[in-house]
């Protein structure tokens, strides 16, 4: 499992497309996100293909979620990935970053980890957002 997948699973709850679907790449590839749903019978109201499930995705409320998060130091998740990991309990370190760029493509100079940082944080926003999550407006590119 990747680390956006773990920021997945702390923002969004278990049931979540966003989570099933990281667990689900994770695990064999015959499986999909349909095993997830309690019942796999004829008759239920959403499909099981890949599309039909993105268009029915629960939003959530991340500035909600993150904001509710007990932190014991003040930490700025809008601007900071360091502050957002650190408040979801993962690690931080610049080795995990570098991870986390890499993961997402960054083709910039890790090695200015300024630039990394505010770059990382734009993406997991965005990826946030492209998975259900309502992310200010202020916080995606």
């Amino acid at each position: 499992m990747g680390i956006l997948s773990s920021i997945f699973q702390k923002i969004f709850p278990p049931s979540h497309p966003a989570v099933t679907q990281s667990a689900a790449s994770g695990s064999t590839s015959g499986s999909s996100a349909a095993p997830a749903q309690p019942s796999s019978a004829g008759g239920s109201t959403i499909a099981p293909d890949a599309p039909a499930a993105s268009q029915a995705i629960q939003e959530v409320d991340v500035e909600n979620v993150l904001d509710a998060m007990p932190s014991a130091q003040q930490l700025n998740w809008r601007t900071s990935i360091v502050d957002l990991m650190k408040l979801l309990g993962l690690d931080s370190s610049l080795q995990s970053r570098t991870s986390l760029a890499h993961e997402l493509n960054y083709s910039g100079d890790t090695s200015d980890s300024a630039a990394m940082n505010i770059w990382l944080h734009r993406q997991v926003m965005n990826k946030v957002a492209q998975n259900g999550g309502k992310v200010p407006a202020d916080l995606k590119d």
